[in-house]
């Protein structure tokens, strides 16, 4: 009877492990992150800072009168609170001419961004969901026009106004404040996913047009895109200073930003409307200048962020 030869097992030796083998962990670096949340927090803090301080530096400052404005401290409140005296004085002085800017303020800003706002939503819809002959073209076209600085065009643009005969008019602040390449640009991109083709094929088949496919259905589904658009053209518009400058003359058409300069471009004088100092008045002034884009942001703020982040995201 034979015997069948078996495999020889490994010795064992005092180096086996007596348990299952785990894989070596790695060390979390929580230092390292620590310290990058350390440094994002104190970057953010001082951006912050940078954006408040003069902020915080005017609505204290128009809380004051003129000597308390130059006797105390900057970031803190004066013996005496003057702040409706102020109020009083900016909406009075010069017959209530502060009114008039404010005024031309919202005509140029409802008109001019509200404008622009609608044609690039229209633009960045046509350019996103119709092909069309230059449409690539044309978008590149779109995507150079954001690099050219307003400033840039102020002198072409008056020139050209002061041809058609509208310069000092309100046509001359309004119908620029119409173009708005990177609110366009902004549209394409948010309408190309935030539409589905799906649906607008199904509407075409049911026999709506175009016109009507676009303001019952596309349009809501822009909405958020639209307030995007609407904030950047409003903030512009509101604060837009050199072009006005260049093709207004007439100081009843005059925006807040130039109002506010001449008002400036007066502080040398000393006095004004009597004994009652320039400074409190610019000063408060400039605060309620502010006040509407504050207004509107706290309004607008859940469409603003919804805009920003829904186009960039695909379905």
């Amino acid at each position: 009877m034979s015997t069948s030869t078996l495999p020889d097992r490994p010795a064992a030796t005092d180096e086996a492990p007596t348990g299952p083998l785990r894989p070596r962990s790695r060390r979390p670096r929580r230092g390292r992150r620590d310290r990058k949340s350390t440094a994002l927090t104190v970057a953010m803090a001082l951006m912050l800072a940078y954006t408040l301080l003069p902020l915080v530096w005017l609505t204290f400052g128009s809380t004051k009168s003129n000597d308390g404005l130059f006797s105390s401290r900057g970031l803190w409140f004066a013996d005496d609170f003057a702040f409706f005296d102020n109020v009083h004085d900016v909406l009075t002085y010069e017959d209530g001419i502060y009114l008039r800017w404010f005024a031309n303020n919202l005509l140029y800003s409802v008109v001019g961004a509200g404008g622009a706002a609608l044609i690039a939503t229209l633009g960045g819809y046509a350019l996103a969901k119709f092909e069309f002959a230059g449409r690539r073209l044309m978008f590149a076209l779109v995507l150079g026009a954001i690099s050219i600085p307003g400033t840039a065009l102020a002198v072409p643009t008056y020139l050209l106004f002061s041809d058609a005969g509208i310069v000092n008019t309100p046509w001359a602040v309004i119908l620029p404040s119409l173009a708005s390449p990177f609110g366009l640009y902004l549209m394409r991109v948010y309408a190309a996913d935030a539409v589905p083709d799906a649906m607008l094929e199904a509407a075409r088949m049911d026999g709506a047009g175009e016109l009507r496919i676009f303001f019952t259905i596309s349009l809501r589904l822009l909405a958020p895109g639209f307030v995007t658009v609407l904030l950047f053209a409003l903030v512009a518009t509101w604060n837009n200073y050199f072009l006005p400058l260049i093709v207004l003359n007439d100081p009843n058409w005059f925006p807040l930003t130039v109002g506010l300069n001449r008002w400036n471009g007066q502080a040398n004088g000393g006095s004004v409307a009597g004994d009652t100092p320039i400074y409190p008045i610019l000063l408060t002034g400039s605060l309620l200048a502010i006040v509407p884009l504050i207004v509107a942001f706290l309004f607008l703020q859940r469409f603003w962020q919804s805009g920003l982040s829904a186009g960039g995201v695909k379905q």
